[in-house]
């Protein structure tokens, strides 16, 4: 493996890839002002205004919040702040960190619970240390993380992992694999294996799936939607404990399974609270989105498996982006693929309350307000991994900056310039200080027929396999460009009732529906928003599913990257209104089955990428010839 980065230690099963430190890539171009948006918006200004995170919150000294939220919070804030060199959130950050350096007790335990422990709030500040110790390099993390694993390891024969905790056990295990591979103290395997037994089977879960319908009644915490978001790496960290081939190939029925009973448009599941089957009226809720988005780009680095960019990409750049307002000071609890309208009203969720699709502060529960800071930031850090030959791969494309020590220990510079996921093109540009001969690897998308690549000397890789990483291993020197095409051909995908949803590159594209944003409550700093349609929303689609065609309208991305108005690319495509499809309960009623009829008028609707769509349909009945 990349003796320059840290991989699994013996007995555990190597990774495919090695996680870069926090700071190695850098966000550019669009991807960056991204972030600057989120910063500027509730990440850099909620402790301002919330008091769970505010002056009283326990991760700070106080007497509030002193469960999940405040590590939540660091978990996305840390790597913002150092990606964005933003001084300010540095500094805030620093103040969470510090307390809870200094909460450490003389036994080991940390933070502001005592008594009957919850492991689970604690796995997520060790979460936030190690990237804190990655990028900074403070000595004392790991003698902390090691003092606390002692601990844990003399607790939990008695006091066991309840709760969450059993369900979330993977956050546990990562953050005692990364401590092992730093330190090999073999009583962390221990420790590990503990955890393990104690925690949930989700290799079992998704292979022995049960949850094959809409979940209704009880509180089960094997239904409910986040711990499923993070319960999708525990296969492949099972394989990493047990080199099991089955471990391994779990992973791919634990996404096979997701998405043939709950599965949505964007590559999310439903959860409206709890699994809810396929309907596009049922929500998803956006910790869900930002915790599958990590689960993949951990099996990405333990399983290698370009599938998995593949769909880490559709719903970062689809499910992440639509479920919040453009300068992301509001977000919704739960988004639906078929949304057209946001009110406080009773809509058909599994448990989830009236208001959970407005945009706002804190829908239904305060949780994704705490928690959905991680979902940027950590795609941007991720971007590139290390490979075992001392290259560098290309897990995921975005405007990026890669600075990473290749074969011979040279240090180089790749700068990623693009315009994807609304561009076709990636263009690498190599700095080196001197030539160096290095494996770069890229993944090239299962949807990128015809992808071709060429070299600033004008050779040319054609016929690309998609679905595969492919390797350009050669001496680079400094200047060097490699320039990647993939052809992103509009595309057709049978959804619930025979529906029809309509796809280019990693983008789904919804229907664009006029939006009026009414102020319903809140504070000043912060009000949660109703948003009401201002254009007719009941339209089928005129395309044929073998060959859709649409008209690519290129309008280039702009300061505002996710509103309607500034979407960066548009599809028009023909369709027709459906009369009689209609609002039943405040929301999109049930969804025609395909081929549907109708005699009103043909007319050219605009499509929007599902993230710049904040009003949409995106699963359309298809219309008879």
């Amino acid at each position: 493996m990349n003796s320059f980065y840290v991989n699994n230690r013996p007995p555990l099963m190597p990774s495919e890839f090695c996680f870069l430190p926090l700071g190695s890539v850098r966000p550019s171009g669009w991807l960056k002002r991204q972030l600057r948006i989120q910063a500027d918006g509730q990440s850099g200004k909620l402790p301002d205004f919330w008091e769970s995170l505010g002056p009283n919150s326990g991760w700070r000294g106080g007497t509030g919040e002193s469960w999940e939220r405040g590590p939540y919070y660091l978990d996305g804030l840390v790597p913002l702040a150092y990606l964005l060199e933003d001084d300010e959130l540095k500094a805030r950050a620093q103040e969470w960190i510090e307390w809870t350096l200094n909460s450490q007790d003389v036994y080991g335990l940390f933070g502001p619970m005592r008594g009957d422990v919850d492991w689970w709030p604690l796995s997520v500040m060790l979460k936030v240390l190690a990237q804190y110790h990655e990028v900074t390099g403070d000595a004392r993390v790991i003698p902390f993380m090691e003092r606390f694993f002692r601990y844990m390891k003399n607790q939990l024969p008695v006091n066991h992992m309840h709760s969450w905790a059993v369900m979330r056990w993977t956050e546990m295990a990562l953050c005692i694999i990364w401590l092992y591979n730093r330190t090999g103290d073999p009583e962390l395997l221990d420790l590990l294996k503990m955890v393990r037994e104690q925690g949930y089977d989700w290799s079992w879960h998704f292979r022995e799936f049960a949850l094959t319908s809409k979940q209704t009644g009880r509180f089960r915490m094997i239904s409910h939607v986040v711990n499923n978001a993070m319960g999708v790496k525990g296969a492949a960290l099972q394989y990493v404990l047990s080199g099991w081939p089955e471990h391994r190939a779990a992973s791919d029925t634990t996404l096979a399974m997701l998405d043939e009973y709950h599965g949505c448009a964007t590559g999310i599941f439903t959860g409206d609270e709890h699994l809810a089957g396929k309907d596009p009226t049922q929500g998803t809720e956006l910790c869900a989105v930002v915790e599958y988005m990590f689960s993949l780009e951990n099996m990405i680095q333990i399983l290698g498996s370009p599938a998995y960019g593949d769909r880490l990409e559709m719903i970062a750049y689809n499910a992440l982006p639509g479920t919040f307002s453009a300068d992301m000071m509001a977000h919704q609890y739960d988004q639906q693929a078929n949304q057209v309208l946001c009110t406080i009203a009773p809509r058909h969720w599994t448990n989830n309350s009236p208001d959970s699709n407005i945009f706002g502060l804190e829908p239904q529960y305060g949780c994704c307000t705490a928690n959905f800071h991680q979902g940027w930031p950590k795609l941007a850090a991720n971007l590139w991994m290390a490979t075992h030959d001392e290259g560098l791969a290309a897990v995921a494309f975005a405007p990026c900056q890669v600075r990473a020590k290749v074969r011979g220990g040279v240090e180089v510079t790749i700068d990623v310039e693009t315009g994807y996921p609304f561009d076709e093109t990636v263009t690498f540009r190599v700095r080196t200080p001197a030539p160096v001969t290095f494996p770069l690897r890229y993944r090239v998308p299962a949807w990128a027929e015809g992808a071709s690549a060429k070299l600033n000397n004008g050779e040319c890789a054609c016929g690309l396999t998609p679905g595969t990483f492919h390797t350009a291993e050669r001496e680079w020197r400094d200047g060097d460009t490699l320039e990647v095409t993939f052809p992103m051909k509009v595309r057709a995908e049978r959804r619930f009732n025979g529906a029809v949803t309509l796809k280019r590159g990693p983008l789904v594209y919804s229907l664009k529906i006029g939006e009026r944003w009414e102020r319903i409550r809140g504070i000043d700093e912060c009000p949660d928003y109703a948003v009401y349609p201002t254009t007719p929303w009941n339209y089928g689609l005129l395309v044929d599913p073998e060959n859709p065609e649409a008209e690519v309208v290129v309008k280039g991305v702009g300061d505002v990257i996710y509103s309607p108005d500034s979407a960066p690319i548009e599809l028009r495509v023909k369709g027709r209104r459906i009369p009689g499809w209609d609002l039943v309960d405040e929301q999109a009623g049930p969804l025609p089955v395909s081929p549907v009829s109708s005699s009103e008028p043909v007319e050219e609707l605009t499509l929007i990428p599902y993230g710049c769509a904040k009003l949409r349909i995106t699963e359309f009945p298809l219309l008879e010839g």
